[in-house]
């Protein structure tokens, strides 16, 4: 099985399919995936495949590290977009991620004043003021929810401890359109049970609630990499610009990974 797990605390820069030439920030440990998610199609593999023994990097570190790198690209004119919060789990997941949030902006307005901050989260950490503080600070804050449905959620997303669908909804509507919703589809089986979200049993929910959400964007793509669970497909072209003719016609702007 093919996984990606990422340097920490600075991994890149990548092509992103979403945010182009994007510098990544990991704040989990660079030897195993540190995630309150367990998803099925996740490009670093399963959770009890790839347990960390490193601590998370220290606010310190993280700092050191990032102005190590954009101190040297900007004093060799090389691009860049963004910087981004992923990596090998869940960023917000860190004690100080609002910290470290802080120090990021301010590098970033000292060496890269046009590029953007985005995170990329599951949305699990939002009952944490600290996070949402934050993530209302940064550019693009980019919350995960792959359909309104709590049973394809604990089947395909595993989430690893309480996790109420309804609840996260309503704390994603809080940040008042300060949050793209980001949303993988996907068609196959798992565990011998049919998973396939690209259909109107869990687009059309799904849809409802994202326009109670009314977030700034909505970034909609399927499988790129390599998964854990090999009984999945990505969608389909035709299905993603069906859904996203479906969120236009609404007035959403919308972005589509093929």
């Amino acid at each position: 099985m093919a996984t990606v797990l990422y340097s920490s605390p600075v991994f890149g820069p990548v092509h992103s399919r979403r945010l182009g030439v994007s510098l990544g920030i990991n704040l989990l440990p660079s030897d195993g995936k540190f995630c309150t998610f367990d998803c099925v199609y996740c490009e670093c593999g399963f959770n009890k495949d790839f347990r960390p023994k490193n601590p998370l990097p220290s606010r310190e570190e993280v700092k050191a590290a990032l102005e190590t790198v954009l101190k040297e690209r900007s004093e060799k004119g090389l691009a860049l977009d963004v910087l981004t919060f992923a990596g090998n789990g869940e960023p917000t997941a860190h004690p100080r991620f609002a910290e470290i949030v802080e120090d990021v902006l301010i590098l970033r307005d000292r060496y890269f004043p046009n590029a953007k901050v985005s995170v990329l989260s599951n949305a699990t950490q939002l009952h944490r003021p600290d996070v949402v503080e934050a993530l209302k600070r940064v550019d693009n804050n980019i919350m995960k929810l792959d359909t309104a449905d709590e049973e394809y959620i604990r089947r395909t997303d595993r989430p690893t401890g309480h996790y109420d669908v309804k609840k996260v909804i309503e704390q994603l509507k809080e940040f008042a359109g300060k949050v793209i919703i980001q949303t993988m589809f996907m068609q196959g089986t798992v565990d011998g049970k049919e998973v396939d979200n690209t259909t109107d049993v869990y687009v059309l929910p799904w849809l409802e609630t994202v326009k109670y959400i009314a977030p700034s964007k909505v970034m909609i793509y399927t499988i790129d990499r390599e998964t854990p669970d090999h009984d999945l497909r990505k969608a389909t072209p035709e299905q993603l610009d069906r859904i996203a003719a479906l969120l236009r016609r609404c007035g959403m702007e919308v972005s589509v990974s093929y």
